[in-house]
């Protein structure tokens, strides 16, 4: 957790508070709320970074070109809304592959469209039709990335990008 993501949650948690105390239980579980789905972004877009990055150590040990980069904290537009969040960049030589995720923070950056909890970009420098957007939506059990087409994106999907990329 960033440090800004820190200071958010504490500011969230004194505002649970003091909604609370003051007979504003309406507005305590409106931040209640906040809280949990800011928790569930945090892990889902930890969760689709992590696995963009442990497949590209796993591809760096036999290609010694292959190099890693992580910015944080990052923002990138989606639409008119601005989303916040982290950038995982792999480079081959000219070669590109990128894994953009994060979410709308405030009001300023915007809104989540399509009841999104948060949002991804996976592309390809050079082949941009091979890229994708992602969706982090509520599931039945657990929350899932989803494509536009509703597919259900996982760790062998984000492998499939791999093999694009270091195959080209």
């Amino acid at each position: 957790m960033t440090e800004l993501d820190q200071v958010w949650s504490q500011m969230l948690d004194d505002a649970t508070a003091k909604a609370g105390g003051s007979g504003r239980d309406h507005v305590a579980e409106y931040l209640r709320l906040r809280a949990s789905n800011d928790a569930i972004r945090r892990i889902g877009v930890g969760w689709l970074l992590d696995t963009f990055i442990e497949i590209a150590i796993d591809l760096q040990r036999d290609n010694h070109r292959l190099t890693i980069e992580r910015e944080e904290p990052y923002s990138f537009a989606r639409g008119s809304s601005n989303m916040v969040g982290s950038l995982v960049t792999a480079h081959n030589g000219v070669r590109r592959l990128t894994a953009e995720a994060g979410w709308a923070r405030t009001p300023s950056d915007g809104i989540m469209l399509k009841g999104s909890l948060a949002f991804s970009r996976i592309s390809h420098f050079g082949i941009p039709k091979a890229g994708v957007e992602l969706r982090l939506v509520h599931a039945l059990e657990l929350p899932q990335w989803i494509t536009d087409q509703d597919n259900v994106i996982d760790s062998s999907e984000i492998s499939r990008h791999f093999d694009l990329f270091i195959g080209s």
